[in-house]
């Protein structure tokens, strides 16, 4: 059989319509995942629930025809597996046990034990790759370091992630300790993912864009280059997709400084800027701005046209430059994917 186009771009190859798939793309715009999650009780029931976990990811699959199924968990489970109390609060999000103090961050758990708490996710995997069509990679995830341990320190996301930057910044040595813990608790996770199926593996790093300067190279780009590297020594055939969301300047050169296969890139940067800076390094995905989705009509088929054009010279995976909104219209997905494919 011939392999999988999201593959191949990720390998390198420039092909005339890129294959796309959608961050959330298993997510609140659609009725079957409502229906779903209702049948699951809660999130994070959902989350931990093999077999409604993976019929959440099959159904956009189902719909849409996507090149690519994302695995559907949260990047908040890694710190639950690691101790943390982690639940969500409806219309507000998720809280955690703030792990704010050297004492609560020396009380994690080793890196090797979340694997007890995130075995329902490796077998959401396993049903996966038996379940998805042949032509449809299957995707892995985790949250990047910083991200995670800007949720971690201030309990619940911040706009600005004040109080990770407070920790950092007031005590470098104990921050720096519990980012290794969250990098190698990533790579642990990750790397069973990848035992269980996952084909490619991506690492969000949503909050990136608020590190600036030696800060960014420290804590968004250290840690991926570790990331990276660690799963290229275990797996040296499964790409990685690294998304630092909102890091401006810092995508250039990232995917070559950490090893990444692919570098994500939000809507805050232009299509034709990123093909220029970015994609002379490699595969770029993105970037339509998730406000289409809701939107639709003729802005969404012209900013269709116009990033595929942006990024027809270079190896190209179609996506949104963030996570699809749940006021999304479903109709306007399948005029997204109409466009890109005609």
């Amino acid at each position: 059989m011939a392999e999988k186009k999201l593959l191949r771009a990720l390998k390198g190859e420039v092909m005339d319509v890129p294959p796309a798939w959608m961050m959330r793309q298993a997510g609140r715009y659609l009725p079957e995942y409502r229906a779903t999650r209702a049948k699951a009780g809660d999130f994070l029931s959902l989350c931990y629930n093999p077999e409604l976990a993976a019929e959440v990811t099959l159904q956009p699959i189902r719909r849409f025809a996507f090149d690519g199924a994302i695995l559907f968990a949260d990047i908040l489970l890694v710190p639950q597996a690691l101790g943390a109390d982690l639940w969500f609060v409806t219309g507000e999000g998720p809280r955690l046990s703030p792990i704010d103090t050297e004492e609560k961050i020396d009380a994690l758990k080793p890196v090797d034990a979340v694997h007890e708490t995130l075995n329902p996710i490796y077998q959401t995997l396993r049903i996966l790759s038996g379940e998805l069509p042949d032509d449809v990679t299957l995707i892995g995830f985790a949250g990047a370091p910083w991200t995670v341990a800007t949720y971690m320190v201030a309990g619940r996301g911040t706009p600005d992630q004040a109080p990770a930057h407070a920790l950092k910044d007031g005590n470098r040595a104990a921050f720096d300790r519990l980012m290794d813990r969250i990098t190698g608790a990533t790579v642990e996770y990750l790397s069973q993912q990848i035992e269980a199926g996952a084909e490619v593996v991506k690492v969000f790093d949503s909050w990136a864009g608020s590190l600036k300067g030696q800060d960014f190279h420290q804590y968004a780009l250290k840690p991926a280059q570790r990331i990276v590297s660690e799963l290229k020594a275990r797996h040296p055939e499964i790409p990685v997709i690294a998304f630092p969301r909102e890091a401006g300047d810092g995508y250039i050169g990232f995917a070559k400084a950490t090893g990444a296969d692919c570098v994500a890139i939000d809507n805050s940067v232009d299509a034709d800027w990123a093909a220029a800076h970015v994609q002379v390094d490699g595969c770029v995905q993105g970037n339509l701005a998730p406000h289409h989705m809701v939107k639709g009509g003729q802005d969404l088929v012209d900013e269709v046209r116009r990033i595929r054009a942006a990024f027809a010279k270079g190896p190209h995976i179609f996506n949104l430059g963030h996570g699809i909104t749940p006021d999304a219209d479903p109709d306007n997905v399948a005029l997204m994917l109409e466009t890109l494919r005609s």
